[in-house]
């Protein structure tokens, strides 16, 4: 597969006064939209947009590209501040002497990088950085195992990095600085009304969906599982074109596991074009070379296999582009295990003293284990007791199994089987919200 965006930074002639003069005209970068000046030279690619309705303005008649460069100018590294929308972008300025790298808030565009003394190579692919290398790093490959993905800012390739989500990546004299341009914030504390609530998220809705229905697609589609994130994106995409919009379906002939009737009813509710198709085990059998091609590193989410199919259907139907609901749980806490977890937590507040004496009547051993009814209590008391963000992982396959059973004493020689539950209690932290349902959105 073929990256968005790439390039390769000689840092030694951009901190060399004598030859920086001459960097800027030399390099040449992909990307969708680029602009250079005499200083400095930047590249993008996703669907930005400013915040600024002057700028704004300026970006649709001079171009985002040159914009953002005049933006870089004025603002430095407080540019992502200005930006909305999703973008991956990279700026060279010899001025400053820097190279700046950044993503948007949730990473809808990603960016992966290799860094040394002489040389800065970047691409939105992990298996595309130049120079990466093909050698594996066995903590990604446990983390993967772990999470069934591999968190960020590790990759598969032992010197490839990823930026995070909301991140940027400064380098220049001083050194290689990581900033977090967009801190998560939630105010419990003042609520506006429901009605006030409800016109202003519709309104973010179409936005939205508006803002993604440009940039020169002739035909845009739409994922419909017949669930409330989905359907209301493509209820919203009928709404904003003014036409019964594109809507692609994915069934299963398995009980318990098809929802196509949800989907019939919203397409039908909408006035849609719907489109149904049902996957065979001999369908996903077939789709994963296919698949596997298109993610730069293992990713273990098995809905990608119907989604290839959905996407196949739609691309075969016209469209070149298509939206879809995926995180809508999230960022609203519509998931039953946020409502769970709630429960469990009640029991952090049981004074330590009385903990004590609860929890050793729980252990394996445990009479009480045995008599109905308590031993459900017993359950309660031995998964409450974790804190978060570790309670998250209480079942986790790898460690249920044990690591130590499941692979070779070299390979865990090489690896922290720690790192995981670093890595969530590092983004715990960042997480600054009274309540754990807001704690739980923002680590999520």
């Amino acid at each position: 597969m073929k990256d968005k965006i790439s390039g390769q930074v000689n840092l030694s002639a951009l901190l060399d006064k004598n030859a920086a003069s001459k960097l800027i005209e030399s390099l040449t970068f992909r990307g969708n939209q680029s602009a250079r000046d005499a200083d400095a030279l930047c590249t993008v690619v996703g669907s930005p947009s400013f915040k600024d309705d002057r700028a704004a303005s300026t970006a649709r008649q001079a171009g985002f590209a040159a914009t953002l460069l005049k933006t870089w100018h004025e603002f430095g590294g407080e540019v992502c501040a200005q930006l909305g929308g999703t973008y991956a972008i990279v700026i060279v300025d010899t001025r400053r002497e820097c190279v700046f790298l950044a993503v948007d808030r949730f990473a809808i565009q990603t960016l992966c990088y290799r860094i040394d003394e002489q040389t800065l190579a970047f691409s939105d692919r992990a298996d595309c950085v130049q120079g990466g290398g093909d050698e594996l790093d066995p903590q990604a490959i446990f983390d993967y195992l772990y999470f069934h993905m591999i968190p960020a800012p590790r990759t598969i390739f032992k010197g490839v990095r990823r930026l995070p989500a909301a991140n940027a990546l400064l380098v220049d004299r001083q050194g290689v600085h990581e900033i977090r341009h967009w801190p998560l914030r939630f105010d419990e504390h003042h609520r506006q009304p429901f009605a006030a609530s409800r016109d202003a998220f519709r309104k973010l809705i179409r936005e939205g969906v508006s803002d993604e229905i440009g940039g020169g697609h002739q035909r845009v589609g739409a994922f419909l599982s017949g669930g409330t994130d989905s359907s209301t994106v493509v209820g919203m995409l009928c709404e904003v074109t003014g036409q019964a919009a594109p809507a692609y379906s994915i069934g299963f002939a398995a009980d318990g596991y098809d929802e196509m009737e949800y989907a019939r009813l919203a397409a039908k509710h909408f006035g849609c074009q719907h489109h149904e198709y049902y996957v065979t085990p001999a369908d996903l059998l077939a789709s994963i070379p296919a698949v596997a091609q298109h993610h730069d590193q293992p990713f273990g989410n098995s809905s990608a296999l119907p989604a290839y199919y959905c996407t196949k259907m739609a691309a075969a139907d016209g469209c070149s582009k298509m939206l879809a609901g995926d995180g809508g749980d999230e960022l609203f806490g519509g998931n039953s295990r946020y409502a769970t977890q709630g429960l469990f937590e009640i029991y952090q507040s049981v004074p330590a003293s009385l903990r004590q004496r609860i929890e050793p009547l729980c252990s394996d051993d445990s009479v009480l284990r045995r008599i109905p009814g308590l031993k459900q209590a017993t359950g309660y008391v031995r998964h409450s007791r974790i804190p978060m963000p570790d309670r998250l992982q209480s079942f986790n396959l790898i460690m249920q199994l044990d690591p130590a059973k499941v692979l070779t004493a070299d390979f865990l020689a090489q690896v922290d089987l720690g790192e995981p539950s670093k890595h969530m209690q590092a983004t715990w932290s960042e997480c600054r919200a009274p309540s754990l349902i807001n704690r739980m959105l923002a680590y999520d």
